[in-house]
């Protein structure tokens, strides 16, 4: 039986009609057994889940490709690495290896192609790094399924909450390095490209803000590297976190937030959801030398 996304998701669904013949219909999830969807117009539509023969989950309202490039390119700048470099329409970055996000391709213009994987791969190896793509999808046309599938999600902001006990920093100190568990540079973690950025710790948790502008002039709150030690869990403190994070970006001028949550990552997903988060488009990284001589 395929499985349908939760309650609230927006998703197209085939499924099989009483005479046989297969049908679709795209609208937001209102219960699972029997699935219910009520489309666009407000007209409900119910299925019994073993006609379900395909599911698609789609963000949360349509986007165009253009807010796609846009919402990538302030998330580009928020984790560039220590090195950049345009090279045929894609941003190329390094921060010595540390980081998926920090040390690989995002295709930002519209003039980026397969065609200039050759360079993005030479540049790379240059490097003695891996040329991995990070694929927004509709952006570029490559079937390749790639790894550490991710949801971008997406919220508008509405202020948040200062909370006393949250300590915001503009450089990791020990106790922030400490509480990430991750062996990431200083540099790569600081660096950002024409905004600023803050590191936030509460009881046991921490996590990473980034305000950067898209072309289209839309101000943007990252939030990134949000852990929370095992022994400090299932207690808000995440959520109290993510709401001084969302402050400090209304503060500096953001009117929106996005976070990368990879997909099989239920717990930050409900989160996120819980703060008013809904998917906006999906991602994935992708090895340029497996794309070469491949018709994609």
């Amino acid at each position: 039986m395929v499985t349908v996304p939760p309650v609230g998701s927006r998703v197209s669904i085939r499924y099989r009609l009483p005479t046989g013949e297969f049908t679709d219909v795209i609208g937001h999830v209102q219960r699972l057994d029997p699935v219910v969807l009520r489309t666009k117009s407000g007209e409900l539509v119910e299925i019994a889940p073993a006609d379900v023969t395909a599911v698609r989950e789609l963000s949360d309202a349509p986007v165009r490709a253009s807010e796609i490039r846009a919402l990538e390119h302030a998330a580009a700048l928020a984790w560039p690495g220590t090195e950049q470099h345009w090279h045929d329409g894609w941003l190329l970055r390094a921060g010595g290896g540390y980081t998926s996000r920090a040390n690989s391709a995002v295709p930002l213009d519209f003039s980026a192609t397969i065609a200039a994987l050759p360079g993005v791969i030479d540049w790379y190896e240059r490097r003695g790094l891996a040329p991995w793509l990070a694929l927004p999808e509709r952006l570029v046309p490559v079937r390749a399924a790639g790894i550490k599938n991710t949801r971008v999600m997406v919220s508008d902001l509405s202020g948040g909450e200062a909370h006393p006990e949250v300590t915001l920093l503009d450089r990791p100190d020990p106790a922030w390095l400490t509480g990430y568990e991750r062996d990431v540079p200083v540099p790569v973690l600081t660096a950002v490209i024409d905004g600023a950025v803050v590191f936030a710790s509460v009881a046991g948790a921490v996590g990473r803000g980034a305000v950067t502008t898209a072309p289209d002039g839309t101000v943007w709150l990252g939030i990134s590297a949000v852990h929370v030690d095992t022994a400090h869990r299932r207690r808000g403190h995440a959520r109290v976190l993510c709401h001084a994070l969302i402050a400090w970006g209304a503060r500096s001028g953001a009117t929106r937030a996005y976070v990368q949550v990879l997909t099989d990552n239920a717990a930050a997903i409900a989160l996120y959801s819980r703060l008013g988060f809904v998917l906006h488009h999906h991602h994935r990284y992708v090895d340029a030398r497996s794309l070469v001589g491949r018709t994609l």
